[in-house]
């Protein structure tokens, strides 16, 4: 598994069937003749509905984390999940796939080697996720030492033991402005 990046493509974590995964999440703008949002990859509905979410609260907070307020109006923005592994906990992208928008929107790449998991709702609130286990030993199986999780799952994390969690830097999100912190 090789690690994607640049501007627009974030690392997410997964659980799947065969245990926790890196999940690369894409968004690209195509052209700008019109404004429109379309989504590829091996996605179950819960999916869809995190990605319409994610796209619907980037651009309507886009000024407020230093993008261009007007990008989303004239972008037809291309979001691709890749990977085979299919995901089991379908909303735990949505903090992925709003920071991928985030980045493409602002130009700019997120910070390396930072992975993430969290739900998240229209109004910018990181939810609880599942298998923080399995995503935390993803994280270590690709070199990646800084995460960012839910708030909520702080306890779920520290209660893992301490070789999992040895040189890993957490960061907890309650709000989405928590996460792009962290990344830009």
């Amino acid at each position: 598994e090789q690690v994607l990046s640049g501007t627009g493509v974030i690392t997410g974590l997964a659980w799947t069937s065969m245990g926790g995964a890196t999940l690369p999440i894409e968004a690209t703008r195509i052209h700008t003749l019109n404004r429109g949002f379309k989504l590829t990859g091996q996605l179950g509905e819960v999916m869809k509905e995190s990605a319409e979410i994610a796209y619907s609260y980037i651009s309507s907070n886009l000024k407020s984390f230093g993008g261009d307020p007007k990008f989303f109006d004239e972008a037809f923005v291309h979001l691709h999940v890749p990977e085979g592994a299919t995901p089991k906990d379908g909303p735990s992208a949505g903090v992925t796939m709003a920071s991928a928008l985030l980045s493409l929107a602002r130009n700019q790449p997120p910070k390396k080697g930072v992975a993430m998991t969290g739900e998240l709702t229209l109004t910018g609130h990181v939810l609880p996720i599942g298998g923080v286990r399995e995503k935390v030993i993803a994280g270590r199986r690709q070199k990646i030492h800084e995460l960012i999780l839910p708030e909520p799952n702080r306890g779920s994390f520290e209660e893992l033991p301490e070789y999992l969690k040895e040189g890993m830097t957490v960061h907890f999100a309650k709000r989405f402005a928590d996460v792009a912190k962290v990344l830009f």
